[in-house]
């Protein structure tokens, strides 16, 4: 079976060969959430459009429930059919920031059942430094017909997510002066899951976007006390860049947890305690479901 990454080479090989490849581009960011109007401008030739927001999310949740929950198996699955997947095919997800949103579809559909879904490894950037040209304008595809299945990954749910801190390693892997708490942009209120351990997951790549090798990564984690058996678990501000420090463990050789509603659901909870400053700080206690 492939690997999770994909080279530009590799994927221009791939898509001559006349394989079923469905491309999609999943732009997005924070302080520009719309990427379509990027889509049109360029993209790889065949690609289709992803809206994070509302096809990668549940956008109708509470806000209890985080910014980006994740989407219903039914809604999923009549976007990746809008995008023209069919079971079989051999999916390419990629953005123009690192790869930190393109991971959300990549563990998304990979969750629901799909077996070969791939990165595109240092975004669009390298499609385009290949001397590759792109494409202007929509793309109309035929509907697909992919039948998804979600509940192929382990995931966290609050509770799991504050016991975690305590029994395994939780990473937090937004940028240090959030997790710090001395900003919070978005978010109810600023600081860190308490015992989580800070590791940024734009460390996870290098300069030019493309991930680190396979015992890089495994370095990195080790010196943030990730060891091999070990339960670990990973989450952002709202669970789309989380994604992305998942796909960084799967390379590394680990089976990562994914907490979807993150920091955007825990500092929605005034229950829940908070930590700031650098250090992890004590873990939560775990409060018991109610009967």
């Amino acid at each position: 079976m492939p690997g999770p990454l994909i080279s530009a080479d590799e994927l221009a090989e791939l898509i001559a060969s006349g394989a079923p490849v469905r491309l999609l581009d999943v732009r997005w960011r924070l302080d520009r959430p719309d990427g379509l109007p990027a889509y049109l401008d360029g993209h790889i030739p065949g690609a289709v459009y992803v809206d994070l927001d509302h096809e990668l999310a549940d956008d109708g949740a509470s806000p209890l429930e985080g910014r980006h929950p994740l989407p219903a198996g039914e809604a999923l699955q009549r976007a990746a059919r809008r995008w023209g997947i069919h079971d079989g095919d051999t999916v390419v997800v990629y953005d123009d920031l690192k790869s930190l949103s393109a991971a959300r579809a990549w563990w998304l559909l990979t969750d629901a059942g799909l077996a070969d879904v791939r990165i595109l490894d240092g975004s669009l950037r390298a499609w385009t430094a290949s001397g590759r040209e792109l494409a202007q304008g929509e793309e109309h595809v035929e509907p697909g017909s992919v039948s998804l299945h979600p509940g192929h990954l382990p995931v966290l749910d609050i509770d799991d997510a504050a016991e975690l801190a305590g029994s395994g390693i939780l990473l937090d892997v937004r940028a240090e002066e959030r997790y710090r708490g001395d900003a919070e942009p978005i978010d109810p209120r600023a600081g860190h899951i308490p015992g989580a351990v800070n590791l940024p997951t734009t460390g996870n790549v290098d300069a030019d976007g493309r991930f680190l090798d396979p015992d890089a990564l495994r370095a990195r984690f080790a010196a943030a006390g990730v060891q091999p058996d070990a339960t670990v678990g990973v989450y952002c501000g709202s669970g789309v860049t989380a994604s992305h420090a998942a796909l960084a463990l799967v390379l590394a050789g680990y089976r990562p947890h994914l907490y979807p509603g993150s920091w955007s659901q825990w500092s929605n909870h005034p229950d829940r305690p908070v930590a700031v400053g650098s250090e992890p700080g004590a873990p939560a206690a775990r409060k018991e479901h109610a009967s």
